[in-house]
Formats: structure tokens, C-alpha cells, sequence
């Protein structure tokens, strides 16, 4: 049952409902975060990253990326235009993992092949997307955890649109274990041609 009944969302209007319970939640037909003020404190288990960047520095990011490369055209740096920034901040699962993979397999570049042994054991602090609807290149960004501060919505610009995560905490740990597999099988293919077996252990 709802506590509240009637109340909008205030980036496209939208009803918004909230649970028991609940003081954030996020609108379905756009993504955007609602927060009930209540004027009480609230403690939170999660983190959040803070933005360090304003309008201005985010375009002199995007030109520099505009510039550099070989695959761009030289003047697109100074012919293009900006012409909507938005702020968003992704939900992300961190799933912490100690993982020992070992592997047999064919090693044919040489004559005759021959069978090769091997392991990969390695810690992970994986990081998964909660949101199942976004396509966002995780693997390709490195981000910076050491600078995680526990999570208060009053440290988030107004402008700004939260995405709530739509993963709980075991679909995070199940995609994790699936990537880190995937991943490891990845690494063994680097040394073996074919693989006959493999085995993860994760923990």
C-alpha cells in the first residue's frame, strides 16, 4: 500500500507512488529520483561517488576528446556545438570476489601440439550495472571506489537525474559470477588455442 497517493514527478509530471518505508523512488515513464523530505536523518548502507565537474569543464572534456583521435574529422572540435548536458547518476553493484580458475587445453601454434595446464587466480572488485533497461560500457570504465562517501541525496545537484537501482543485491552476485567466468575463459583462450576443460571456484 502506498503512503503516498497523489504526487508528481517533478522532471515530466508523471504520478509517483512510494512504498512503506520508502523515501526515494524513481519515476517509471522517465527515470527520474524523487525524495520525500521529511526533515529527519536517514543512514544509508550505500555509497555514491560525488561529481567534481561543472557545465563548463564537461565541455572542455568532450572537445578534448573531439580533438584528439585519427578517426575524427580536425575541425570537429571547432565546428560542433553542445547542445544539451544532462547530469546522471548510474546505480552500480560492486561485488567483491576471490577467484581461482584453472584450465586444460590445446595449445596447436607449434608442431605437433601439445596440452597445456593452467590457472588464473585473481581478486576482483566487480562492478555491475543496476539498471536493466541501460546499455553502459562498465568494462570500460575504471572507477575511482577509493573516492566513495556514504550516500546523501543533499549532495546531488538539483539538476541532476538519479537512476534507483532496478538489480537487487543476489541478481548482482549471480551477473558477476557469470561475467567473471566468461571473463576468465577469455584469459585462458590468450594461452590455449582450444580448451578441453575448465574450472572456477569463486568466493
Amino acid at each position: 500500500m502506498s503512503i503516498v497517493k497523489e504526487l508528481s514527478c517533478s522532471y515530466c509530471g508523471a504520478p509517483i507512488s512510494f512504498k512503506p518505508g520508502e523515501i526515494i523512488a524513481t519515476c517509471r515513464y522517465c527515470g527520474y529520483t524523487v525524495v520525500i523530505e521529511t526533515g529527519k536523518a536517514f543512514i544509508f548502507e550505500h555509497s555514491m561517488l560525488l561529481n567534481k565537474y561543472d557545465g563548463a569543464q564537461i565541455e572542455e572534456h568532450v572537445k578534448e576528446w573531439m580533438r584528439s583521435g585519427f578517426l575524427k574529422p580536425p575541425d570537429l572540435a571547432r565546428k560542433a556545438k553542445i547542445t544539451e548536458k544532462t547530469l546522471i547518476y548510474l546505480p552500480f553493484w560492486v561485488v567483491s570476489v576471490d577467484t581461482e580458475s584453472t584450465y586444460k587445453g590445446v595449445f596447436e601454434r607449434i608442431s605437433p601440439p601439445v596440452i597445456k595446464d593452467g590457472k588464473i587466480a585473481k581478486k576482483y572488485d566487480w562492478l555491475i550495472l543496476a539498471r536493466k533497461a541501460a546499455d553502459f560500457p562498465t568494462r570500460a570504465y575504471d572507477l575511482p571506489l577509493e573516492g566513495k562517501v556514504p550516500y546523501d541525496f543533499r549532495k546531488i545537484e538539483g539538476f541532476a537525474k538519479v537512476l534507483n537501482s532496478e538489480i537487487d543485491k543476489d541478481e548482482a552476485v549471480a551477473i558477476a559470477k557469470q561475467e567473471i567466468e566468461e571473463h576468465h575463459r577469455y584469459l585462458a583462450q590468450q594461452d590455449v588455442d582450444r580448451i578441453i576443460e575448465i574450472k572456477n571456484e569463486l568466493k
